[in-house]
């Protein structure tokens, strides 16, 4: 890889650990400039503002996370279980999230809500893709029988993406992993009374 890419993908990896941490608001130039060791001069080289800098952070804590709930994801053979996938990626957010600082998307739509438009349209697009995602799980739990056939498959969406959000943001702020845990038992235990079908009717 040309040293140039490597310097911008530095840029990048260094400034999205500081952004999901400090938040964008909280981070200077001077703060990026430290924690990669370039110059503005470097820095500007590569990116023309502040704003390029933070969508491409985003983008890459995002990718980040992905790739570790893909893995898990691989493992698991129902769609209750990739469902739950989701939460338990953040089951030890306090001391060891998948990206350091928590929720990449959390923390970008708590920030940006209303006071950045371009930041705001990124978290609404992570939002939305994390949505989309939770729906072909469940879809593909409908489709396989696991599932109810009545299941409105929004509303579970919204449901499980605001339990895992919700989860994660009461553990950070307490500093206890303990609300993301109690929200994986309790997603479980509504799934499996509310969502699966009943034995009986899957065994015909």
């Amino acid at each position: 890889m040309p040293k140039g890419e490597n310097t911008r993908k530095r840029i990048i990896a260094k400034s999205a650990e500081l952004f999901n941490q400090r938040g964008y608001a909280g981070s200077s130039l001077s703060d990026i400039t430290e924690a990669t060791g370039i110059k503005k001069g470097g820095i500007y080289r590569y990116f023309a503002s502040k704003d390029e800098i933070a969508l491409e952070a985003y983008q890459y804590a995002g990718s980040v996370v992905g790739r570790k709930i893909e893995e898990a994801l691989e493992r698991e053979t129902t769609a209750m279980g990739k469902l739950l996938v989701h939460l338990r990626v953040y089951e030890n957010v306090v001391e060891a999230p998948p990206f350091v600082g928590g929720c990449p998307l959390l923390n970008l739509a708590t920030e940006s809500d209303d006071g950045h438009p371009v930041l705001r349209a990124r978290a609404r697009q992570g939002m939305d893709n994390t949505l989309e995602a939770m729906k072909r799980i469940i879809v593909e739990g409908v489709q396989t029988g696991e599932f109810r056939e009545d299941l409105d498959i929004d509303a579970l969406a919204t449901f499980t993406f605001s339990v895992m959000e919700g989860g994660i943001m009461l553990s950070k702020l307490e500093g206890d992993n303990r609300h993301v845990r109690m929200n994986i038992e309790s997603l479980s235990a509504y799934l499996t009374s509310m969502c699966l079908r009943e034995k009986e009717q899957v065994n015909g």
